[in-house]
Order: structure tokens, then sequence, then C-alpha cells
């Protein structure tokens, strides 16, 4: 449980960073997010405070670049790729782009949305990578998010890992049959693993949560400490409204 814990956990777990409180964290990177995204366009300054910000933290941490886009490149270039429609279907004042044209307020929403979306993702990448999830989901529950959403969360983090395991299992036992599909039509026996995956995964399910009956659960996980917010992670939250806020509100 120690390691599954510590899954997703980058940089230096002993530096300041890791060691705030989730919510300081939770706040403060969602925060940055939310000025940069509300920020409107042409206000480059913001957005670079806001990028330095993260910078800064990033540093704290010993989150290096390589960590950072190895994850981001999952969600960014999606962005990306629907916003670079946006200069040549917006209309306006035409600038020539070699053997296309495209439109410069165009441009500018999508180096805007570019800007915001990268900001927005690396605050999450952060998060992930200085908090563990069970102490993300934990700090939710303390700030009053919703029970049943931070429940489903967790029972998906803890059996998943159980899930995963089940169907490697599966697939070497397909392996250590000769299973070796060489067109579609092989591929039915991708349907009876899957719904044997799946009956075993609601069997599990039901004996699982019938043995958490019987010892006295009653809807709340149970943890190990309690959180407590310090003052490095009021200093936190205000370094970054301090920084940040004023810029925001001048824009």
């Amino acid at each position: 449980m120690s390691g599954m814990h510590q899954v997703g956990i980058a940089g230096a777990p002993a530096s300041p960073v890791h060691r705030l409180d989730p919510r300081a964290k939770i706040l403060g990177l969602a925060g940055i997010t939310v000025v940069a995204v509300s920020t409107p366009p042409r206000m480059w300054p913001v957005l670079a405070a806001c990028a330095l910000v993260l910078a800064a933290i990033a540093a704290a941490g010993r989150v290096g670049p390589g960590v950072i886009w190895s994850r981001a490149r999952v969600v960014l270039p999606l962005v990306v790729f629907v916003a670079v429609c946006v200069p040549f279907v917006r209309g306006g004042e035409r600038v020539d782009l070699g053997p296309v044209a495209a439109s410069r307020e165009g441009l500018t929403t999508f180096a805007a949305v570019s800007s915001k979306a990268l900001i927005g993702t690396v605050s999450a990448v952060l998060l992930g990578a200085t908090t563990t999830f069970p102490d993300v989901l934990h700090g939710l529950e303390r700030m009053r998010a919703p029970r049943l959403l931070t429940l489903i969360a967790a029972f998906m983090y803890r059996y998943l890992f159980v899930i995963t395991g089940e169907a490697r299992r599966m697939r070497v036992a397909l392996a250590s049959r000769g299973y070796r599909p060489r067109h579609a039509l092989q591929a039915a026996a991708i349907g009876r693993v899957a719904t044997a995956l799946f009956l075993r995964t609601f069997e599990r399910g039901e004996r699982v949560y019938v043995a958490m009956l019987a010892r006295g659960y009653s809807g709340a996980t149970p943890r190990l400490h309690e959180l407590t917010l310090g003052r490095a992670d009021v200093l936190f939250l205000a370094a970054v409204v301090a920084t940040l806020v004023p810029l925001r509100v001048v824009a």
C-alpha cells in the first residue's frame, strides 16, 4: 500500500512543496489556473507571471522539465490541435503565412489559448507530481467536496491496480495458450476475456463491499493522520495571491 500511495510522485519528496498541506496546493495551483484562464487576450504579463510562479514551484519541488513534459504531452497536444484552427476560421485582418493566410486576431487567440492550456496543464502536473492521489482526495474531503465523488475516486484508484493485475494475468494466460491473432476474426477471444474480466470485477466489488460492511464501514474513509494548515501553507497561498491577483485586477 505504501508503494501504491507514492505512484506518480516526482522530484524530491522531502522538498518544501511536497510537504505542503494538500489543500494549500489545490487552492494555490487551481488559483493560478483560474487567473490564467480569466485573463483577457494580449495581457501577456499576467500569463508570464503565472508561468514564472509555476516555474518557481517546480524548481522548489525539484520537478524537472522532462517529468512535466512527459505528463503534459498526453493532454496538451489535443488542446493545441483544436486551437490551431482558430486563425484560419476567424475573420479580421489577414496575415500571410507562406501558402496560407491567417487572421491576426485568430493568431492572438491561438497564442492566448495555447498559453492558458499550457499553464493549466502544468498546474495539474505539478499537483500530481508533488501530492499523492489519496492526499488530494483527503484535501478535497476537508474542503467539503461532494463525498460521493471523492469515495468513487478513492475506490477507483485503489482497485484500478487490482483490475490491471487481473487483466495482466489473463493476458499471460492467453499468450501461454498460443493465442496469436492474425486478423480481426480471431479477436473474438478478446471479447470473451473482457466479459470475464467484467464479471470478476463485479463479483470482487460485491465481496469487498460486504467485507467492508462487516468491519463497520459507514461511508467515510478512515485516515491515519489529519491535515493541518501551517505557516508554510499560509505563506505559499499568500505568495501566490500577492503575485498574481494584483496583476489580474489591473488587467
